[in-house]
């Protein structure tokens, strides 16, 4: 099997899955814009072949860079990224080339949040009833209909980036002064009080989920960037059965094959849920790294495994709770790397600074700490955010 790899370098903890696929018997390519001793040894060690281009944004250029590629290996089976930023580029090559996966014309439904809201209704899923704004006109009309608070949001976008808490006439004001009429938005009443969790996952060939897991944050991305708070987020020992049955349900209505998915919802203060976003990836950051050590599983592994027809093999241990735990470097904290392995031990499964693109949204400082119960969760969490000297009435993230 023949498996190109789009930008193998970054980021970095992903370059376990050229390593893997190596492992399973496949000859994996990598095309990216990082010189080849950059790569390191290791993944240098994975490639069977790296080309180097000067863009990825150029796609001509990495058409040229998989023609090359083709015309010296043969047929290529896979092309992918497992990068968001990447996902259009993938489907362009996996066209033009006729591989296996995602086409462009199968994006539209996991790139406009308006489109995914019909499939969220299609699967029986509860959500939030939005509208689309291509001009001020749409925007007045749909502030009407829906009242404030709204969060504006593109269209056609992902995370955090450019979305707007509009909960007043100036708020209003200034989003269009910002817009421009520029780009589609997609407006929805703000969801108050609710928690943000995800129904993650990889389904197989047939479109069947093998892996399923859920996480929750403890504040919404939008207020965690605005505020620049403390970020923690708990990959959960069991999942709620209302939430497995939504995260279910929309997973067949997408249709994906071969693919991991992350899907967010808001968990209401009633106890159901609304379907939010659904992304045709990975969750960002080390987050597949917690999963493989809540669950005691190697995901990469597993992943290379299920690509060449291998069997997946269910974990034989209890499940834990791993969290994601960051600190900002505008803080002091009362805790440092060293404290909080000395007070936690083996239970810290890495500290890792995050990098620069995503440290704005979670912070700069990451530690994975697996725990076994509630009591636990809370227990870290105060610790590696206990700051020095706070500010009185400052209020815990």
């Amino acid at each position: 099997m023949n498996y190109i790899l789009i930008s193998p370098y970054y980021p970095k903890n992903f370059q376990t899955f050229a390593h893997r696929l190596k492992d399973a018997g496949v000859s994996v390519f990598g095309i990216g814009e990082e010189p080849y001793d950059q790569l390191g040894s290791e993944l240098q060690k994975s490639l069977s072949e790296y080309y180097r281009v000067h863009s990825l944004e150029n796609v001509d250029e990495v058409k040229r860079a998989v023609a090359f590629l083709f015309f010296k290996h043969g047929p290529i089976d896979r092309i992918e990224s497992n990068n968001e930023h990447w996902l259009e580029l993938d489907a362009q090559l996996r066209e033009q080339f006729n591989v296996y996966g995602n086409k462009p014309a199968d994006l539209k439904k996991v790139k406009f949040k308006s489109e995914m809201k019909k499939l969220f209704k299609k699967a029986g899923v509860p959500v939030v009833e939005g509208r689309v704004v291509k001009n001020k006109k749409d925007l007045a009309k749909a502030v009407e209909t829906l009242g404030l608070p709204v969060i504006a949001k593109p269209d056609s976008g992902v995370g955090s980036a450019a979305t707007f808490k509009l909960s007043s006439a100036e708020d209003v004001r200034y989003f269009e002064g910002k817009w421009q009429e520029t780009t589609a938005y997609f407006l929805e009443p703000y969801v108050e009080g609710g928690k943000l969790c995800t129904f993650d996952g990889l389904t197989d060939q047939n479109g069947e989920i093998v892996f399923q897991t859920s996480f929750t944050y403890n504040v919404p991305t939008l207020e965690l960037v605005q505020g620049q708070l403390d970020l923690f987020y708990v990959i959960q020992k069991e999942i709620d059965p209302k939430l497995e049955e939504y995260g279910k349900a929309i997973v067949k209505t997408f249709g994906m094959e071969e693919r991991f998915f992350h899907i967010e919802f808001f968990q209401l203060e009633n106890g159901d849920y609304v379907a939010l976003e659904y992304n045709n990836r990975l969750a960002g950051g080390y987050t597949i790294d917690m999963y493989n050590y809540a669950y005691s599983i190697d995901l990469f592994a597993q992943y290379a495994s299920l690509v060449t027809g291998g069997e997946w093999k269910e974990p034989d241990v209890p499940n834990q709770y791993c969290i994601g735990v960051t600190q900002r470097d505008a803080y002091q904290y009362q805790n440092d790397t060293k404290a909080i392995r000395d007070k936690f031990g083996d239970r810290v499964k890495f500290a890792e600074r995050m990098p620069e693109a995503f440290a704005h949204l979670q912070g700069n400082q990451f530690y994975a700490i697996n725990a076994d119960t509630e009591e636990e969760v809370n227990e870290i969490t105060r610790f590696v955010h206990e700051r020095k000297n706070r500010d009185r009435g400052f209020d815990d993230a």
